[in-house]
Parts: C-alpha cells; structure tokens; sequence
C-alpha cells in the first residue's frame, strides 16, 4: 500500500459547535469528529437523508481495498476523513483520506500492534481518531497515544501508556478511542497505578491518574463525560465495573459491577443521559442505573438489569426516550428508564449502529448493512443490502461502527472502505 505525506493545510469549513468534548475547531453538522460521532452517543444532527433505500441499497459513490486492517471507524471533518489501520504487527499507523475519493493525504507510523499472540486472534488497529481543532489524538492497540499535527500528521507529542504507567490491557489489546475534554486528554491504561489517566492535550504531561481498586485490566470500552449531583465526571466500563471518575482531581466516586461481571470482555460504551446510565456486558447482560448524590458521596443505584437487553459490540443508542442496540438475538428498542422492551426483532442479527433523521443505520456482524425507522411502535425496515467485494475476514466478524457525515454512509470491514451516497437530494 502506497502511503506518503503531504504539507498543504486543508481547507477547514465553517459551521457550528456542536459538542462540548470538542475543541475549538469550528465544526459543521455533517461532521463526525470522533468516536460515536459529534456528542460521542451514536446521533448525528444530519437531516434530509434518504428514507428508504432502493432494493440494492444506497449509491456507492467509492470503495477502497487498501487502507489496511483493522476496525477503526473513520473521524470526518470538512474533507478528510482519519482512521487507524495496522500493516502486519509490527505497523499500526494514522492516515488521513480525501473524502471526495477516498485517496491517502498523509499517513504515520505510531507504533506496533499490540497483543499480537491474542487467542482466539483478532490483532488489528482497533480505536477511532479524535479530532481536536488542528490536533488529531489517536490511542493504538499496544498503547501508544499520539498527538499528531492534523494538517500534516506529524507528532506532536507521544506517549505509551504501558511504559509510562504501567497499563495492563485485556486479552485483545487496547481498542479505545480517546476522549478530549477542555484541555485534558483522558484514556484507560488498566492496571492497579493508573486504571484511567488524564493528560495535558497540548503537552502529554499527566494531569492526574486514578487507581481502580480490583480492576487490573483495562476493558475495550471508551469514555463519555457527564454532569451528575453537580460534579462533572467520566464514565467508563473497566474491565470488572462500570466507574465513575471525577474529571477535575482523578477521584474515583463510584462503581456498578453487574454489566461487567464474567465477562473477558466488556466492549460497548455506555449510554448517559443525566445521571442515568446504561450499560452492558456480553456474559452478563444490560442494565440502567441512576446515580444518587449525598454529601458529596455517589451511589449508582440499579433500576433495572436483564441478560436479554443489549450487550453486542455494536453499542446502543438512545432516541428520545428509548434505547435501541441488539443482541446475538437481534435488534430490541426499549424505554431508557425503566428498562420495559417495546419490542423486538431478529434484524440482521447483531450489529453495530447510529442514529441519523430518525433512522437507525445498522451494520451487521454478517456484514449486511439496514436501515431501520427510530420508533418504538414497531420494527419497520426501509432497507437492507450486501456491500459489494467484500474482504476475507477469516474468523473475526464486521466490527466496525457505521459513520453518518456530509450525506455520506462510510462502512468498514478489514482492510476495506465502502462511502455511500445517503443523501435525499443532491
């Protein structure tokens, strides 16, 4: 694969702020800057998208078959589109690619594969960049965080978090994608020193680092920011708890266990609305908790929890007042608070999916790709298809998180990228 550096600045497009954990970067609406998109829960603001598909699905405006392994999903800001890839284990690399084509604008090396023995044996690049203003952060699967020039791909600063503090990552390596917060950047070593870790963005230097007690492992989750009881917070699945961390000092607040437990590993990121959180498990199952505040102490109370709610890879997202995401049975939608299902259906089975102009985009393990109304009246498909030419995956499944941006559907499986044409009018 051809990969090669270029120094001319692209231009940035104008638009609107559309999330408190990005930067000063001015973004438009269409942008998906980072994991799970603008607010990093899955929904992109995009409207006049296409509300059913043609029998053969949307138009495939372009599709490339070299961008490496891996199952990064794609950053998309203005033109460029940023994702991780691995070439062998000995090369986990960024790259930026031209949304109009999908063609390399630059690309660099941040280190090596991580856990590449991993049984059964999925070594890849695992975590999606996140863009901050002119900075690009990116956490590889053996623990390398980088902060590269987003123009240009150039480091900044690097540091990997397995030497530096001692992170103890799970069986298959590192897959989360890092947080900006303000002027922190916040990732999960694992291990008993620094369990979850705060960083200056600007200069690596540690802030603070949280050591979890009985949590030695990170897990494959990613974290969110919340407000609960009046303390700002990450939230964040280790590999035993679900943890809550107060942002300012690195304190840990609380803990839930229960979505975590049995579990060799806990991948989706959890769902917060307030102080209500949701979360899963594969081995355990879902459940919601609402976290209660008392003189200056937190409790996550459980108010519901089942071994049949959503726990697949995929995540789960939550519109209006209900929660969709599958399980290995299929796609369920039930409501937030109270856990009651509304309905469910086998769909393309297990998926990962977003929300966009109130359809669900779903991307099956299968690698089948559907669109699905956001309602909890029932389940209505408005469109199911194949991507052409897809790649052998061998014994893994298609991981990778669909990305809504500028009217465009981006999938991913492996070492290949498909862009669709979702757009209701051009």
């Amino acid at each position: 694969m051809k990969r090669f550096t270029i120094t001319c600045c692209p231009a940035i497009v104008l638009g609107i702020a559309i999330s408190q954990w990005v930067g000063p970067l001015a973004l438009r609406a269409a942008d998906w800057p980072q994991w799970r998109g603008p607010q990093r829960n899955g929904i992109s603001a995009e409207t006049g998208l296409l509300a059913e598909w043609p029998k053969e699905g949307p138009r495939l405006v372009w599709q490339i078959k070299d961008i490496g392994s891996g199952y990064s999903t794609p950053s998309v800001v203005g033109d460029r589109l940023y994702l991780l890839s691995s070439q062998g284990t000995n090369d986990e690399f960024v790259q930026a690619l031209d949304a109009k084509d999908g063609k390399q604008v630059w690309s660099q090396r941040i280190g090596k594969v991580g856990n590449p023995n991993q049984q059964p044996n999925y070594p890849a690049a695992r975590s999606t960049p996140t863009v901050d203003g002119e900075l690009l952060f990116a956490f590889g699967s053996d623990g390398d965080l980088a902060c590269l020039d987003r123009a240009t791909g150039k480091v900044r600063w690097q540091k990997n978090v397995r030497q530096d503090y001692g992170g103890q990552p799970g069986i298959w390596a590192y897959s989360e994608s890092p947080l900006i917060d303000g002027e922190a950047v916040v990732c999960t070593p694992g291990g008993s020193n620094a369990t979850l870790v705060a960083l200056s963005k600007k200069t690596g230097e540690l802030i603070w680092k949280c050591a979890v007690p009985g949590d030695e492992q990170a897990a494959y989750s990613s974290a969110l920011v919340i407000e609960a009881g009046g303390v700002r917070q990450y939230i964040q699945m280790v590999q035993k708890a679900l943890v809550g961390v107060e942002a300012k000092t690195g304190k840990l607040l609380w803990r839930y266990n229960r979505t975590a437990k049995g579990s060799p590993a806990v991948i989706p990121t959890p769902v917060a609305d307030g102080d209500f959180i949701y979360s899963g498990g594969a081995m355990a199952g879902g459940g919601g908790v609402r976290l209660k505040a008392s003189g200056g102490a937190f409790e996550a109370e459980q108010v519901y929890f089942s071994p049949k709610l959503p726990t697949s890879v995929g995540g789960a997202v939550k519109v209006g007042e209900y929660l969709y995401g599958t399980s290995a049975a299929g796609l369920l939608c039930l409501e937030f608070t109270t856990g009651t299902v509304k309905w469910d259906d086998r769909s393309i089975g297990a998926a990962s999916l977003c929300c966009a102009d109130g359809r669900l985009y779903l991307h099956g393990e299968n690698g089948e790709v559907a669109l699905v109304e956001a309602t909890p009246e029932a389940y209505h498909e408005k469109g199911r298809f194949k991507p052409t030419d897809p790649p052998d995956r061998g014994a893994s499944k298609a991981w990778a998180y669909p990305v809504i941006a500028d009217g465009r559907l981006y999938i991913r499986d492996i070492g290949t990228l498909w862009c669709y044409d979702v757009k209701a009018s051009r």
